[in-house]
């Protein structure tokens, strides 16, 4: 049994440049794995909340009419990359896939490396706001790291040196950029509804589990989606809910496992095995080998459940600890 900040001073023996990958599993598959799932969840709201990235994804169809697969294959996409490092050859075919569905869309570069910025900047504003200790200046380093080397293999240009540039550039590019779009609107939309059917949601009345999402956005992000803003006593509610969760993590010794995401059980498309080459989406809809050839990584073996790793996909944020 691990003392409570074990992994925290483990990481601290390590390069948070160097080691990157081992110091940010530290953070996000041991300490933190709920929250991080939590806070890269409302990371992807943020961006439906850019008219042309929300724009573009309520056109694709695939967050409106593909909600729960388009749920999926992004979660296992990231989560590939996650558990089997970027040098894999899983983590390698995932990010080339990745890449293939972006350029499809001709996605600006701007829109690319926002995008990223939330990645890097939410997960430590969310434990500050609600974890049971905060992030390290080691554990931010080594975060900010991971996902400056995941952009640069998705060929994002101009990414930010440090994690006060990446905190710069995403406050800025909201300010500028956030605004009510209807197809925006639409995907957090069908994002929720999706939530009202994850367990232990399900149990909870639809409106109540919008009210929770909704008691968990700043006022920015509500306002872009026209959501209504809750009052101080329904925030302080929620919070403090999670502040008691925190605290029962404070007293709680460590983990000595890592615990994947795939094991919360979200995911129901590939209830047996997946390609990660047949995941997401294509040029043509429905054909699922258009341009999968190119590039110089083989298609790795097939993959069982659970063998998936950490995953950001929108999900409830009451779901495990």
């Amino acid at each position: 049994m691990h003392r409570r900040h074990h992994w925290a001073r483990r990481s601290e023996r390590l390069d948070p440049v160097r080691d990157h990958r081992e110091v940010s599993l530290h953070v996000s598959a041991y300490d933190f794995p709920w929250d991080t799932l939590q806070a890269l969840s409302f990371a992807l709201f943020r961006t439906y909340a850019v008219p042309s990235i929300g724009s573009l994804l309520f056109r694709t169809g695939e967050f409106t009419e593909r909600t729960q697969k388009r749920y999926d294959d992004t979660g296992i996409l990231l989560e590939e990359v996650q558990r089997h490092g970027l040098d894999s050859t899983r983590g390698r075919a995932a990010v080339r896939r990745v890449n293939r569905m972006h350029a499809v869309h001709g996605i600006s570069n701007d829109d690319m490396r926002y995008v990223l910025a939330t990645f890097v900047v939410v997960p430590k504003r969310w434990l500050d706001d609600h974890g049971w200790r905060s992030m390290t200046p080691h554990e931010v380093v080594a975060t900010t790291e991971y996902y400056r080397r995941l952009g640069r293999m998705m060929n994002i240009r101009d990414i930010p040196a440090d994690f006060a540039g990446f905190e710069r550039l995403m406050d800025a590019y909201e300010q500028e950029h956030f605004a009510f779009d209807a197809g925006g609107r639409a995907v957090a939309d069908a994002t929720l509804d999706l939530m009202a059917t994850q367990w232990p949601n399900s149990w909870l009345p639809r409106r109540l589990v919008r009210r929770l999402a909704w008691s968990l956005m700043d006022e920015p992000l509500l306002r872009a989606f026209d959501y209504p803003v809750p009052g101080r006593a329904e925030r302080a509610l929620f919070s403090g809910a999670l502040r008691l969760r925190a605290w029962v993590l404070r007293v709680s010794p460590a983990r000595s496992e890592p615990r994947w995401v795939s094991t919360y059980g979200y995911f129901r498309t590939y209830p047996a095995a997946y390609e990660i080459d047949e995941l997401g989406t294509f040029a043509a809809h429905g054909s699922q080998h258009a341009g999968q050839h190119g590039g110089a990584v083989p298609s790795p073996p097939r993959s069982e459940p659970g063998e998936a790793a950490h995953a950001t996909p929108p999900v409830s944020p009451s779901a495990g600890p």
